[in-house]
């Protein structure tokens, strides 16, 4: 039921971070405001495949 997805960075496109989500209540893409450690600054992290 809960898939392992990938968060990347809006900015630099750095992989930092995994979560899981139920495919069936969030069919759309996740989108957190999370700290990138590249940057150094939060930012907008969204899923990708």
């Amino acid at each position: 039921m809960r898939d392992i997805v990938t968060l990347a960075c809006e900015q630099c496109k750095g992989r930092n971070y995994t979560t899981t989500k139920n495919k069936r209540k969030t069919p759309d893409k996740l989108s957190l405001k999370k700290y990138c450690p590249s940057c150094r600054t939060h930012t907008v992290h969204k899923e990708i495949k």
